[in-house]
């Protein structure tokens, strides 16, 4: 038993009445024991009181997550030990339990490859203080993860949700597809005018199987846990404001374990960057200073029926 847990010993003997003489004899830990403070506690308190306030700003991330934050604040530290400061605190996330779902081998249809290949939107439903009903319409790219857009209402119609992609699209340009459920906002003869007119290629899923537009899915979970969850709105203006806040976080300061612990703009960034190299890359090897120039031919000097003859030789 190591000489911390009897110095607990000691400290529960004396709660029940023991003398600090009698409780260090019976647990065999020396009286100038009890005073001790190691090296490594002291060393941890400051890493530990900043996990703490992490803690306290992002309530549901749990220690990975936060040891991200705390690297980038200058204090690199290990998985293992920010699991263990983690633990000491006594800072872990309750768990959720787990739902049952239908056991589904078949691959996800149109699995993206690129940025702004594949988008997937849906709805997310919550209220404010004063009972008014919010509707959000969630747009993420499932390559990158980003956030692309979550507009708030009270009724998000067709006309709505076709002026929010043409919003995208004129920023970011058109996707390959569009994955959605079958709700009556994305079957409209509108809404498929409008994408077909764009040249866009319709992704619905199937009835009952929400995890075929898993990215979105988890989009909403985390949108849901993270801050609907988590804020009391006053009104709809401020569900507006709070909930915009949250999505530019989610998509510049929290990393995301699926991309390595970068943030979906982060990631985002470095496939522009590794595109841009490669495209430079190509263009120096076509047009470089030296592509232009001939080849010149070395010199050949005497006569050239002398160099014949050698040459046969």
């Amino acid at each position: 038993m190591s000489v911390p847990v009897r110095r607990k010993q000691v400290d529960y003997g004396r709660e029940r009445g023991l003398s600090v003489r009698r409780a260090c004899t019976l647990f065999s830990v020396g009286r100038s024991a009890l005073g001790y403070c190691g090296c490594k506690t002291v060393g941890d308190a400051k890493v530990v009181e900043q996990m703490r306030a992490l803690s306290g700003q992002y309530p549901r991330y749990g220690y990975r997550r936060i040891r991200i934050f705390l690297v980038r604040d200058g204090h690199a530290m290990s998985p293992g030990r920010a699991y263990r400061l983690w633990r000491l605190a006594k800072l872990q996330v309750p768990r959720k339990r787990g739902r049952k779902r239908v056991a589904a081998s078949r691959p996800r249809p149109q699995t993206p490859t690129a940025a702004n290949q594949v988008w997937s939107y849906d709805f997310v439903f919550d209220h404010c203080a004063s009972g008014q009903r919010l509707k959000c319409l969630t747009v993420t790219d499932e390559f990158t993860k980003e956030g692309l857009a979550i507009d708030v209402g009270a009724r998000i119609r067709s006309a709505r949700v076709i002026e929010v992609l043409s919003g995208l699209v004129s920023e970011r340009g058109a996707p390959a597809f569009l994955r959605s459920d079958n709700g009556p906002e994305f079957v409209s003869r509108a809404l498929l005018s409008w994408i077909d007119a764009q040249g866009i290629h319709t992704t619905l899923i199937d009835p009952g199987k929400p995890w075929q537009n898993g990215v979105d899915e988890s989009f909403n979970g985390k949108f849901r846990d993270e801050c609907l969850s988590l804020e009391w709105f006053r009104s709809r203006a401020e569900a507006k404001v709070v909930i915009e806040t949250w999505r530019r976080h989610f998509n510049n300061v929290r990393p995301h374990s699926s991309l390595g612990y970068q943030t979906p703009a982060a990631f985002a960034a470095g496939l522009t960057r590794a595109a841009s190299c490669e495209e430079t890359g190509w263009d120096a090897a076509i047009s470089g200073a030296y592509a232009s120039q001939p080849v010149a031919s070395p010199p050949i000097f005497g006569h050239p029926e002398k160099m014949e003859a050698d040459l046969s030789r």
